[in-house]
């Protein structure tokens, strides 16, 4: 879940505290530290990233870490992190972008022997003669404080008028399979939304299956590489009937659920079936918002969810365990929500006096998923490709008559943000 961004002013603010403990020009370092080693401001900086702020910048040699203040963003960096990360010839190989240095010969109290800051970089000499030098801007971007404040993939939430009134475009069939700009546009809209469409694709399975392939490797599952069903109930899953399906996210029951899925109706003839879509991330944002508590609980407690199958010559058995809403620890921004009330298993991951909680805060979320306000409501036609992320967009649909014919897969999610990072995208 991406957090509301934190301004320089307010960050200086909240530092104020720590930030009185920086010297003054001038000032004579402690005797704690070794000979030839000083503290003190450095140059204004000219690089990007503070252009429009404050350009001071202050650092400090502390006991175990060095401190380094740039336009009011304090940062820590221990000693034996800024060895590890040394981007020398001989301890990195830029050709490869792999370490070359073996982090376990560092002495873990390792202290450099001289340090130097100019108005672009740090200079660190350590006690073996080896200098270590860093881009002030890198250190910004690749510090724990710095990465705190920064989305890890940048998103916009939406609910059925936020969508609508934004008039998401649909790449057309030809173009997103032969320019990589359209690829891109596409792709950046998915990232942004969690669904894009392709348009005047062939209705067949052929044809989808080599859409796919444009964007991402597919994934195989005990489903298959890619699925052409009818509600003939071949197997074990409501999805292979006629019924309404409420809004879930898929295989909920694997380690890892399915990143990407894509839908294509080749055809139907009868009424009804449209799909339903409805944002996850908008959802939990707004429980986060109204009950921090609830959010905190659904991230934290693991559950199962589970898939039983023995239907003719299918026999599975699959189980999932993980909490409903997965965040990264560093910034609290959700990566994925795994929500699924037709195969969460018995809840027995939960202690007695959490579960009366955990209903609790799962009720929460459930009200505002089911909210009408927030249902988008598609009706998928033959030559319209459907991709969902997964990992963040449920999914589900209205019940209907007659024969409906759709096909489609499930895509890996690594190989797709692979392909929007190659085109130089956030992802």
């Amino acid at each position: 879940m991406k957090e509301e961004p934190m301004t320089f002013t307010r960050m200086f603010v909240r530092l104020g505290a720590c930030l009185h403990r920086l010297p003054k020009r001038n000032a004579q370092p402690p005797a704690l530290w070794p000979p030839g080693i000083t503290r003190g401001p450095c140059a204004a900086s000219r690089t990007q990233h503070t252009a429009s702020h404050s350009k001071s910048c202050l650092w400090q040699l502390r006991e175990d870490y060095f401190e380094l203040s740039i336009s009011g963003l304090l940062m820590r960096f221990d000693y034996v992190w800024l060895r590890d990360h040394c981007r020398s010839a001989s301890c990195y190989n830029t050709k490869t972008n792999q370490r070359n240095l073996d982090t376990a010969t560092v002495e873990l109290g390792i202290r450099p022997s001289n340090i130097r800051v100019d108005e672009e970089t740090l200079f660190l000499t350590w006690p073996d003669g080896h200098v270590t030098r860093f881009n002030l801007a890198w250190l910004v971007q690749n510090s724990y404080e710095g990465q705190k404040q920064r989305a890890v993939q940048p998103r916009i939430l939406w609910n059925s008028e936020i969508y609508n009134e934004a008039k998401v475009p649909a790449i057309s069939c030809e173009g997103f399979m032969t320019s990589d700009e359209e690829l891109k546009q596409f792709l950046k809209t998915f990232l942004l939304y969690g669904i894009a469409f392709v348009e005047d694709v062939p209705p067949t399975l052929e044809a989808t299956e080599t859409v796919a392939q444009r964007v991402s490797l597919i994934r195989e599952t005990m489903y298959g590489r890619v699925w052409n069903f009818t509600s003939d109930f071949s197997r074990g899953d409501t999805a292979y009937t006629k019924l309404a399906l409420d809004r879930h996210t898929d295989t909920s029951y694997f380690q890892e659920p399915c990143g990407i899925q894509v839908f294509h109706c080749l055809r139907h003839e009868g009424t009804g079936g449209r799909t339903l879509l409805v944002d996850g991330f908008h959802g939990a944002d707004k429980v986060l918002k109204e009950a921090p508590g609830n959010f905190e609980l659904l991230s934290r407690v693991p559950i199962k969810h589970e898939y039983i199958e023995n239907v003719g010559a299918y026999h599975n058995h699959m189980i999932g365990v993980g909490p409903v809403l997965n965040v990264y620890p560093w910034n609290n921004e959700l990566y994925m929500i795994r929500y699924n009330n037709y195969d969460r298993a018995v809840i027995n991951t939960v202690p007695h006096d959490t579960v009366q909680r955990w209903y609790v805060a799962h009720r929460a979320l459930t009200s505002e998923l089911r909210k009408p306000e927030n249902e988008l409501w598609v009706k998928l036609k033959p030559g319209k490709v459907l991709f969902i992320d997964n990992w963040r967009v449920l999914h589900g649909r209205e019940s209907f008559t007659g024969l409906r014919q759709l096909c489609g897969c499930y895509l890996t999610r690594d190989d797709v943000l692979n392909t929007a990072r190659s085109l130089g995208l956030q992802a």
